[in-house]
């Protein structure tokens, strides 16, 4: 939100009240609370009618700050809060020198002057300022007459600072420039609206910024005033944490250390999904033969997912399968599950007035009410649908009942649709607030799954496909992009968002492979795969057309194969990636500044990331195959042909559809599994270590094979000694083939030594 009219004015009926002045300063050992009047106070006469800033500062976790400003303490706070880890008794050192107060976390610093205009400033360990909140950058304002009360920071930007993150955004990837909204929206992937909301903002300069706020969020970043971010709240208090780097990557963990770590997804469900589609005509037959028919084409199938209309129109949900067209729903999951898949859901939270849910759960008092006591109903989406509250413990069991029978016969996940049109003219159970609880319902309703199916399944076995997001929504994975296009456009969109998402905590996120919305021209769909195949998640869907690859000729059919069996090849590595986003909070798919942060080139690249930490994809957005790729330094092999390139270099390539820009690091180890047939093998099977060694006589490196559990298996350490490569193997005794990349290859147990001269 804007409340200035350019640098020197105040827009018309907003009135604002900055911190001005320090009038006291009250240090404790690991915390201090500071007093700021809006107006310089000559005599005693001033500090009569004008309001007094409370600013409390504080280390929820080391390398984390926290500073909360307040206009009006008494305001009450029904919630809802985000649940935050941390140190309950703080984390930082209060140190006071002349006017001076700092507060030390870490390798971070805060630094208030109390001998000057009130601004905080913060530092890392270097003393390098990181950014500040100067004289006139905190501050409360009023809007329409005095009716809207907002508080509002300006922390500043540096020259060249750049600025990523705050969710799911499909706006360009860099913010700076931008206003960003924090507030759910079913908007689709190409507006300026987002499923996946995260008041987190990454910074270029090696920090970070999270407002602890669940309700509307407002940024203006660069925007209002072009050298500073302003976030601003409808509320009496503003609570912000600046979290501390010095990497991207320091900061991703600090930050998912404090909202939540992602749970490791089962191994199987980084396979390839198949949906019926939306809208489609299916039943039994159908999927047999979308199943089949993948089999006969050598295509691997893991998961098989049923969209909306498994149960019956104008009822969603009331978890029933149609009987019209699913007779023998027990009878089909057996058969499917005889084939060797999972089988995942869709469900919404929502409960259409014709479902026999919806006298039952209305009975119980399990659906949001309005404040005069009615059901909370409307017929968007669904005729006359309520909205489960789960803000109700007794609710939430309930959901969670209706979903078990549904375990019982064989599903084995949930596409958690939808969460984001939630009305703020309600009266929540728990009496929350219903601006607050807007953003935060999702977290709710994934929860409410996702502990489901960890109690059913077991820990490791659960997985969404969720749609909605809030900070901390991370821990519920895996979540996908929504509602796209079927054109190269979105698909360049989709990836923006993925990556912007990527860089606000996630560390696992999916698309329609495809695109959603339309029938994608087979150009499209055939680039798509190779796409949606080298992300973290893969799942092919669409709403009124189907996405079986034979429906966009026997080439899709080839690409289809030769990426599914490739991602499964992949696999001892791909899920390694997936295990240090679980343990640190860094990502599988990362922005190449996450990976590159000293390269400037790198800083705005939004067409390209990293898959884990070696590999380099660059998806394809041309019916031709031309792309344009820039390699950072070091020499890049392209995992498929094997050419080698010199970076940091950009280049333009060609490829056929059976191809993209795949390159591997130098230095990387690559453990490859045998067995290409499923995602979820026995990976010390056979397994090949693709080394790309370094150039110099002496390299060292390593590599860990996880379990499909996410323990570790083996490891395996790979020295170069002048023209001997000697790898040793540690946790197995098992026989591995060691291929050195457009080299010689020899295989053994316990230690192989492959000649490089």
């Amino acid at each position: 939100m804007k409340f200035t009219d350019g640098f020197w004015r105040i827009r018309d009926g907003v009135q604002i009240s900055y911190a001005t002045e320090v009038r006291e300063v009250r240090p404790e050992s690991k915390r201090f609370t500071t007093y700021a009047s809006v107006r310089k106070v000559a005599r005693r006469g001033d500090t009569l009618n004008a309001p007094l800033v409370t600013v409390e500062c504080f280390s929820p976790a080391e390398g984390v700050i926290g500073v909360r400003v307040t206009h009006h303490a008494g305001k009450r706070r029904p919630g809802p809060d985000f649940a935050l880890g941390g140190d309950a008794g703080g984390a930082g050192t209060v140190r006071q020198d002349g006017p001076a107060t700092e507060l030390t976390s870490g390798p971070l610093t805060l630094r208030l002057d109390g001998s000057g205009p009130f601004a905080l400033t913060f530092h890392d360990a270097d003393g390098r300022e990181l950014t500040r909140a100067d004289a006139r950058n905190t501050a409360f304002a009023t809007t329409g007459h005095g009716a809207e009360h907002h508080m509002l920071t300006r922390l500043a930007l540096g020259v060249g600072e750049q600025v990523y993150g705050l969710g799911e955004r499909f706006t360009p990837f860099v913010k700076n420039g931008q206003t960003v909204d924090v507030w759910q929206a079913d908007g689709g992937t190409s507006s300026e609206q987002s499923y996946k909301n995260i008041p987190f903002y990454l910074s270029s300069r090696g920090y970070g910024v999270f407002v602890n706020h669940p309700g509307a969020v407002s940024f203006e970043v660069g925007s209002e005033s072009v050298g500073q971010v302003q976030f601003s709240v409808e509320d009496q208090s503003l609570e912000y944490y600046v979290v501390a780097g010095p990497a991207p990557k320091d900061v991703l963990a600090r930050y998912t250390a404090l909202t939540g770590r992602p749970a490791l997804p089962p191994a199987w469900s980084f396979g390839l999904w198949l949906s019926t589609s939306f809208t489609t005509s299916y039943d039994e037959e159908t999927v047999t033969s979308f199943v089949d028919g993948m089999a006969q084409r050598g295509i691997p199938l893991t998961v098989f997912h049923f969209d909306c209309f498994w149960m019956r129109e104008y009822q969603w949900c009331d978890f029933q399968w149609d009987p019209d067209v699913f007779p023998d729903p027990d009878g089909m999951l057996a058969r499917l599950k005889e084939k060797g898949l999972r089988i995942s859901a869709w469900i919404n939270p929502y409960i259409a007035q014709k479902s026999p849910l919806f006298d039952e759960a209305a009975a119980l008092g399990h659906l949001v009410r309005r404040a005069d006591g009615d059901v909370w109903q409307w017929d968007l989406w669904q005729a006359g649908m309520g909205l489960v509250d789960f803000t109700s413990p007794e609710a939430r069991a309930w959901f969670q009942s209706k979903l078990k029978p549904l375990l019982d016969q064989g599903v084995d996940c949930f596409k958690t649709d939808f969460g984001e049109r939630i009305p703020t003219d309600v009266v929540w159970h728990d009496g929350s607030d219903p601006e607050r609880m807007h953003n935060y319902y999702t977290q709710l309703y994934n929860r409410t799954v996702f502990e489901l199916l960890e109690k059913e399944r077991g820990q490791g076995e659960a997985v969404l496909f969720a749609r909605s997001a809030t900070a901390g929504g991370q821990q519920y994975p895996v979540h996908w992009g929504g509602d796209c296009w079927s054109s190269f456009e979105a698909m360049a969109e989709s990836l923006r968002g993925g990556l912007s998402l990527s860089l606000s905590g996630f560390g696992f996120w999916s698309h329609d492979i495809g695109g959603f919305e339309g029938t994608p021209d087979p150009s499209v769909f055939k680039r798509w795969l190779a796409f949606g195949l080298l992300s973290s998640h893969s799942r092919l869907h669409g709403s009124t057309s189907y996405r079986v690859p034979w429906e966009f000729g026997d080439e899709a059919v080839e690409v289809a194969r030769r990426f599914t069996l490739l991602k499964h090849r992949l696999m001892p590595y791909l899920y390694g990636a997936a295990v240090e986003a679980h343990d640190t909070g860094v990502p599988m798919m990362r922005p190449m500044v996450l990976e590159f942060p000293d390269d400037p080139t790198c800083r705005q690249l939004d067409r390209q990331y990293m898959l884990g930490p070696d590999l380099l994809v660059a998806p394809v957005f041309d019916t031709g195959g031309e792309v344009e790729v820039y390699l950072p330094e070091g020499t890049w092999t392209h995992l498929l042909s094997g050419e080698k390139v010199t970076g940091p270099c950009w280049r333009t390539e060609r490829h056929g559809y059976d191809s993209l820009p795949l390159y591997v690091r130098e230095g990387a180890v690559l453990p490859l599994a045998s067995d290409d047939t499923r995602p979820d093998g026995d990976w010390l099977d056979e397994p090949v270590l693709l080394v790309h060694p370094c150039a110099a006589p002496r390299y060292e490196a390593g590599v860990t094979v996880p379990d499909t559990t996410g323990a570790r298996a083996a490891s395996f350490r790979v020295v170069r000694d002048g023209d001997v490569l000697r790898v040793t193997a540690s946790g197995t005794g098992r026989p591995f083939t060691v291929r050195v990349a457009g080299g010689p290859e020899a295989r053994g147990t316990g230690e192989v030594t492959v000649p490089l001269g």
